[in-house]
């Protein structure tokens, strides 16, 4: 791959932190590692934590060096808003210089030194791609799937149903897609290490912060697709992502409550109330599926129980706004 000298197109860092100041500093040093070379700004967005990690971020990157010519700038946001609110905290906050792409890294992810090089150039190169995912691997190598259909009706259905009939039947909806071998358009990427286009941001906004937690990387990429912009997947480089450092994800028996709220905007906003209640009676379905298949067989020990009665929850919840930023101020017309 490229050492990412190809030119000298800026690039904007924005790592947010959660109570894991720790681990964050580990990826603000393999940020800091990574831009060798390249011009641009890291910014450290601590998510409101009331735990110190403001201060303790703020007097190590001092230490460190790296807030000299503001290389790397230690923001708080003052609002524990979410993932979108907080990497909207940064873009928010005016450069130095105005960034050519803006790159969203999780806090427990950490860069190979070539990785914002590599995925900066792609973009040069593909004037026309919005958005850039690349290869996300555990801390021993395993592959991490952050390549993605955008979820249908059906494949609420096939992911509720878990049963291997009713995948064959709709395997054009399964949302995870194969490990691609080569640079390619997907639909979506996870948040772990994202780039997106300056002009992609200009166009339609950034994240939607009524979105807390999740499905806010699906919306963007869905808006920047609508709008012309596709989303590509590099899997030459990659970032090492530990991952559920701040949200506890591997211990979860049942998604949080703000995983249905985010399901829920997401369908409703981006495809009417109408299609966002076809999905909930195929989701349904498919845990009726999955129920009758353990009465008829094994039982099923991971069946999520109470998940059917949360989602008919959210679907009877009133509808929220939109509240993408938008760098011009405009107002979303949704």
């Amino acid at each position: 791959m490229s050492d990412g000298t190809m030119n000298g197109a800026s690039v904007h860092v924005i790592i947010l932190n959660w109570r894991s100041a720790p681990m964050t500093l580990r990826a603000a040093q393999a940020a800091m590692t990574a831009m060798a070379g390249i011009p641009g700004t890291v910014t450290l967005v601590d998510n409101d934590s009331g735990d110190g990690s403001f201060e303790a971020m703020t007097d190590h990157a001092a230490a460190q060096g790296w807030t000299e010519g503001g290389r790397l700038r230690v923001l708080q946001s003052g609002h524990n808003g979410g993932f979108g609110a907080g990497n909207n905290a940064a873009l928010r906050v005016p450069l130095p210089q105005a960034a050519d792409f803006t790159l969203v890294v999780n806090s427990d992810a950490f860069l190979a030194a070539d990785t914002i090089g590599a995925m900066r150039n792609y973009l040069q190169a593909h004037p026309r791609v919005g958005l850039l995912g690349c290869r996300v691997v555990g801390e021993h190598q395993n592959h991490h799937t952050t390549h993605f259909r955008f979820p249908t009706a059906g494949s609420e259905l096939e992911d509720s149903a878990r049963t291997g009939p009713v995948t064959r039947l709709l395997r054009r909806h399964v949302v995870t897609l194969p490990m691609p071998n080569t640079a390619g358009p997907v639909d979506w990427v996870a948040g772990a290490s994202l780039m997106i286009r300056a002009e992609v941001l200009a166009q339609i906004g950034g994240f939607d912060e009524a979105f807390f937690l999740y499905f806010e990387e699906t919306d963007l990429c869905l808006r920047a697709a609508q709008a012309g912009w596709p989303t590509h997947y590099l899997p030459d480089v990659q970032v090492v992502h530990i991952g559920s450092v701040s949200t506890g994800m591997r211990e979860w028996t049942l998604p949080p409550d703000y995983w249905f709220a985010s399901r829920e905007h997401y369908y409703r906003r981006n495809h009417g109330r109408a299609y966002a209640g076809l999905a909930l009676v195929a989701h349904l379905t498919g845990l009726a599926i999955r129920r009758l298949r353990g009465l008829l067989g094994r039982p099923d020990p991971d069946f999520p129980r109470g998940q059917g009665r949360a989602l008919i929850r959210h679907a009877l919840a009133p509808s929220r706004p939109r509240q993408i930023f938008r760098p011009e101020n405009d107002r979303d017309p949704a």
